[in-house]
């Protein structure tokens, strides 16, 4: 038995860890798109009041029923406008309130996209 370890043969082929996350490769414009709403998802606050208005039991939600996220209430219009700017959410006012639905065009994966998920183990 040798004290030096085994060589091993080099790797000849790449192997993804991780299936793609588009169907093929993007265009400049499909990537700023996607970065401009990466951009807006990085935000704590906006990724909650998203996951509240989609989680909402109504399928929309009032401002009032989600503006328990730790900021004053001019913060919450100012990260509902931005996601309402980036096409993720739609608005309606009703009165002296405005409603929240996730956009049609966000998709009903967007979402679950933002969902926390269990750790898997690969062992």
């Amino acid at each position: 038995m040798s004290k030096y370890p085994e060589a091993q043969p080099p790797l000849t082929a790449v192997v993804p860890c991780c299936p793609p996350i588009t169907g093929g490769e993007l265009s400049a414009h499909e990537a700023e798109r996607m970065a401009a709403t990466f951009e807006v998802l990085a935000n704590p606050v906006r990724l909650r009041l998203l996951a509240k208005v989609a989680s909402h039991p109504a399928g929309e939600a009032c401002v009032c029923d989600i503006q328990d996220v730790g900021v004053t209430g001019a913060t919450v219009s100012y990260h509902l406008k931005k996601l309402r700017d980036a096409g993720l959410l739609v608005s309606e006012r009703r009165g002296t309130w405005v409603f929240y639905r996730v956009a049609p065009s966000f998709g009903a994966a967007g979402p679950a996209a933002c969902a926390p998920r269990a750790a898997t183990s690969s062992t």
